[in-house]
């Protein structure tokens, strides 16, 4: 699948640890006098550039960075690009690129009681990225997303009280779901007439009227 015109051509994708220590390298080296909303800004400026460079792990961190500050500021989009930067926002032609590439069989998906750490090479994803994947693959006919994700789904209603990310993902499934249906036709455009396959009647001659005599 082709990148649309705004979304940088994916080069690597780099798994959520190795992104997770380079954030945490990036943070540590900001100057302590800059502002919350500052040191926000230009960590989030460093994970933005290294996605444009096409790492789609930074992507990842960057989808998930921009629905946290929304959920902070209230939903107030305006806020959200104010702090981000101008053109920082990380919009739905973005989300659904990463969301394809994302590698399904390397998703960490810990079972309750599970003690294990994630492998170097996982991808660790907020539950509503995943969702989010899911969608986009069960969208291609993938049958094994499909039924993931009709799972995952029966846990929605339960899980959307405590969790406030669910909304991101009832968003891009209403955005993904306008993208793919067919665009209806302009109001009074009334489409040609399909050809026929059969031949045309011939014209029948008029009958010749006769005066009574």
């Amino acid at each position: 699948m082709s990148a649309p015109p705004d979304v940088p051509p994916r080069k690597e994708f780099s798994p959520s640890m190795r992104v997770d220590v380079l954030i945490a390298d990036w943070r540590a080296g900001l100057e302590p006098e800059l502002s919350e909303e500052e040191k926000e800004r230009r960590l989030y400026g460093l994970a933005w550039a290294a996605y444009l460079e096409g790492d789609y792990g930074f992507g990842l961190w960057c989808w998930h960075e921009c629905d946290r500050l929304t959920n902070n500021l209230g939903g107030n989009i305006r806020e959200v690009t104010r702090v981000l930067g101008p053109g920082h926002y990380f919009g739905f032609s973005h989300r659904k690129a990463v969301a394809a590439a994302v590698p399904v069989d390397r998703i960490y998906r810990p079972r309750k009681g599970d003690m294990s750490t994630p492998r170097t090479d996982a991808f660790v994803l907020p539950h509503y990225q995943v969702l989010c994947v899911y969608l986009v693959r069960a969208a291609t006919g993938d049958p094994t997303a499909k039924a993931q994700l009709e799972i995952a789904l029966l846990e929605l209603e339960e899980r959307r009280r405590t969790d406030p990310f669910l909304r991101h993902f009832e968003m891009f499934r209403n955005l993904l779901g306008r993208t793919s249906s067919p665009s209806p036709r302009p109001p009074g455009v009334v489409p040609p007439p399909e050809p026929s396959s059969e031949p045309p009647a011939r014209p029948r001659r008029p009958r010749s009227k006769t005066r009574p005599s």
